[in-house]
Formats: C-alpha cells, structure tokens, sequence
C-alpha cells in the first residue's frame, strides 16, 4: 500500500485534492442517477460540488490473512513515512492478532478495521470477535460481506446484513462489501447480484409499502466496496468503465431504495486487484469514490 501511495502522484500527490476529493454531484439534481449527461464528454473526471458527509476519498488496505510480526513493523514503518493528502481517508485492516501491534505504532492519521465481526454481543462463541472487543481495542471500521467472507465460509447475505447492523449499533465504520462471481457476471446479473446483497444490507422488503424497511441504524458511517470476485487476487480488473457502470447502478439503486440523500453523500469504492498500476484512470471516474486494496496494500 505504502508503493501505491508513493507512485500514484495522481492521488496521493501535492496537486491531487481538486481531481479527487470524492465529492459526488447534488442530491438535488432532477437528472437520475443512473442516467448518463448528455455532456459527459466534456465535463471534468470528477464533480466538485460539496455534500453532506465527508465527502472524502477512501483508500483502505485489506491484509487478509498475511504478515508476522516482523513484516508488520516493517509495513507499518513505511506507512508512517508516506505523505498523506489531508483529504483522504486511509484505513488499514491487519489480522486479528496484529491489531494491537499496529494501533500502538501506527500514525493516528491511519484508522484500523477489523477484517470481521460477530453478529452480536459476545459470549459462547469460540473463535468470534465482538465489535464491542473491536472498539475496545481501538478498531474504527470493520470489513464486512468480503467474498472470502461469502464463498469460501459461506456467510450468506442476511447474516451479513445482520453483522452489518449490529457494527452499526456499537458506533464502529462498515466496509461493506458485494460482487458477483464470473458466472453471474456472464450471464448478465451482475446487478441483480449486487442489489440483492444492498437489500440485505438496508434491510427487509415490505411487501405491503414496496419499500425497504432499514436494518441498518444510519447509513452515515458505511461504505459500500464493489469487488468483482473475479477480479479479487486473480490480476484482472474491471475496466474503468466497467467499474463505474456499477458504481452509478449502486447509487442510482441507493436512491430509489432507501433516498436521495443516502445516494448523494455514500462512498462507494471499488476492489478487485487495485494497484499503483491502474488506480489513477479508475479514480477518475465520478462514481469511484475510493478503493479496498488486497494484495497491493501489502507492499
């Protein structure tokens, strides 16, 4: 990750913040969301009007099940000497048995996620986590539906809908993650997929009202990670324009579902074999409003 920082003067860069300060369009725009402008062509990469929220660019680092003490103290180090743009959010997610390492060496600047949590208040439940443990060791955000999470476990999409609110309820940031496989993506679901694994998110559907009654207390602190799990550790990345397809879809999805608002100010970034390499054409996309690096965020 710290390479990435380094040698992507595009985002990381004194000159940076204007092109990619992550700001997205007005909520009270009468154009939909998933409606392409008729000017797009020549408008700027990125809109900068100011929104609710933070309105920061996300870039967080994924370190999956890797690293020893050694490494850590070495990744950390270099993270600390990395020169970081006041406007963006950057946020690292060790292994569990790391966490406290990291938090007590690590600059402030940084926040930590946790990789998982358990749907629940602890108790009886060998081998989980809490997010209250998350909290009490210093976890900002926790990583959540990550398609490991999905199809190697086996966590199916209401579980981790439920994961989600109760994170939500102890105050701690969702990363919250969805994706399709290949197969779905050749048979043309891929946004069926993702809006189902949204739903369960937001909550269950009310037949009675047609509306999504919301599961999750606010949506003030999720962000919403757009992983294509064939481009997750396989080299291949969805091109920009791919990638921005789904990202307007999310958010035209987050309109009509749950509101305007909600649309407007959350962040949605974008996985999938992210690194120094490709992260500035992705970024330059409007509705790319950061990124969850695996691999990558290790170097």
């Amino acid at each position: 990750m710290a390479t990435m920082l380094s040698t992507c003067p595009q985002l990381w860069g004194p000159n940076s913040a204007p092109l990619f300060s992550g700001l997205r369009r007005s909520s009270t725009s009468t154009q939909s969301f998933f409606q392409p402008s008729s000017s797009s062509s020549s408008r700027p990469s990125r809109t900068i009007i100011a929104m609710a929220g933070t309105g920061k660019f996300f870039v967080g680092g994924n370190w999956k099940c890797n690293g020893t003490k050694d490494s850590i103290k070495q990744l950390v180090s270099d993270l600390n000497s990395a020169t970081l743009e006041p406007d963006v959010d950057v946020v690292v997610g060790p292994p569990f048995v790391y966490i406290d390492q990291v938090k007590s060496s690590l600059t402030d600047r940084i926040e930590i996620a946790a990789q998982n949590s358990w749907i629940g208040k602890g108790g009886v439940f060998t081998g989980e986590i809490s997010a209250e443990q998350l909290k009490d060791i210093g976890c900002k955000w926790v990583i959540l539906g990550h398609s490991e999470r999905r199809h190697v476990i086996g966590e199916d999409d209401q579980f981790i809908g439920k994961k989600a609110a109760y994170a939500l309820g102890q105050n701690l940031g969702v990363i919250a993650c969805i994706g399709e496989l290949l197969e779905e993506r050749e048979a043309g679901k891929t946004f069926d997929v993702c809006f189902k694994q949204l739903k369960a998110y937001a909550g269950r559907s009310s037949s009675s009202i047609l509306l999504v009654v919301n599961a999750v207390p606010s949506w003030d602190n999720i962000v919403i990670a757009y992983e294509p799990v064939w481009a997750i550790g396989t080299g291949k990345v969805a091109s920009p324009e791919q990638a921005q397809e789904v990202h307007v879809a999310v958010r035209d999805w987050l309109a009509k579902n749950v509101s305007a608002e909600v649309a407007s100010k959350t962040r949605i970034i974008y996985g999938g074999s992210v690194n120094a390499g490709n992260s500035a054409e992705l970024a330059k996309k409007e509705d790319i409003d950061g990124f969850l690096v695996g691999g990558a965020s290790l170097k």
